[in-house]
């Protein structure tokens, strides 16, 4: 007798579903299950209001929350960068699989790099850490550029490049790796010039946490797709965002790396994880839309080797920032 397939729950975006699809495929292959993609509609897909509005935190993840606690799905993937900071009691997360390249992207015209923009350039992303730090770098180097809040998906996001309404737009690279669409790119932007969303480039699998024998067999078994490294780095970068009381729409930028892995693994080396690393540097920033003003920090430490050592180590970072004036740079900061 074959098996009951497992129900996957995923955003209908066309993102989501090839994102749960490469995770659906991981899944059957350490559990020999077959396993069904169940589409959930979010708030944050219907909503047509930009994210800083509608607040960011969890829009994009309280129906598949929702649907996981009914028992209506078995497990759920989200993009990590979505979730809130706080994880609810009866869920866990199974699984952070190994990171795709966290940087952040540009699609121009006429296959332009950030810095060859024409003056006055006109540049659109829905995220204010984006803006941040955009604006920042081009009030450093004399660029003169614009930054426009745009929503929608990948095709309306390009599209809008395409039509001559925006110059270039800003997109993460993970995501247009997922989907085949890398290829799209006119620049990648350094780390050093944009710090990453906490958590980008990093997908987290979600299922109730273990009060009956299915859902414990469910959780050891996808505890087997889960990547060590990816894990510690993510906590410590969640965990700066916590202490920080901001939510995922604020503009804070954090990215937890190895440093002497970072630069063939942005390059796509595979042959990177192969190296004994002993080390992680943390990364933070957070400023204002404008770019006028930024708190940007980091620390290095041993690679924490414990969930609460890589809290430790995002939470100290944070205080350090928080001394330095960060919480004013934020506006409201959630709570």
């Amino acid at each position: 007798m074959t098996e009951k397939a497992l129900r996957l729950g995923t955003r209908r975006s066309k993102l989501a579903m090839a994102q749960s699809g490469q995770v659906a495929q991981a899944v059957r292959q350490v559990t020999g299950r077959p396993v069904e993609l169940v589409e959930i509609t979010t708030y944050g897909d219907t909503s047509r209001e930009h994210l800083a509005q509608i607040g960011g935190t969890g829009v994009f993840v309280t129906a598949l929350r929702d649907a996981l606690l009914r028992g209506e799905v078995d497990f759920a993937v989200h993009s990590l960068k979505d979730l809130p900071t706080t994880q609810p009691e009866d869920l866990v997360l199974a699984a952070v699989p190994v990171r795709e390249d966290p940087r952040d992207v540009i699609v121009a015209r006429d296959a332009l790099k950030f810095t060859d923009l024409p003056r006055g350039a006109r540049i659109g992303t829905g995220a204010p850490r984006r803006m941040a730090q955009l604006n920042a770098y081009a009030r450093a180097h004399g660029l003169d550029i614009e930054t426009v809040p745009i929503r929608g998906n990948v095709d309306t996001r390009i599209g809008y490049v395409h039509a001559g309404e925006l110059d270039a737009v800003v997109l993460a690279a993970a995501g247009l790796n997922r989907i085949g669409r890398i290829d799209e790119v006119t620049d990648f932007l350094s780390v050093d010039t944009v710090l990453p969303a906490p958590g980008q480039g990093a997908l987290a699998i979600e299922c109730r946490a273990g009060n009956t024998a299915h859902d414990a067999a469910l959780v050891a078994a996808l505890g087997e797709l889960d990547d060590p490294f990816t894990r510690a780095a993510v906590t410590a970068e969640r965990s700066l965002l916590a202490a920080l009381e901001a939510g995922c729409s604020a503009p804070v930028g954090a990215l937890a790396d190895l440093p002497p892995l970072s630069a063939p693994l942005e390059r796509g080396d595979p042959k990177a994880d192969g190296r004994i690393v002993n080390e992680m540097r943390l990364r933070g920033v957070v400023g204002t839309t404008d770019g006028t003003r930024m708190v940007q920090l980091s620390t290095t430490g041993p690679v924490p080797q414990t969930h609460d050592r890589a809290t430790a180590l995002g939470r100290e970072l944070a205080t350090e920032m928080l001394a330095q004036g960060a919480a004013g740079l934020m506006g409201e900061r959630a709570r």
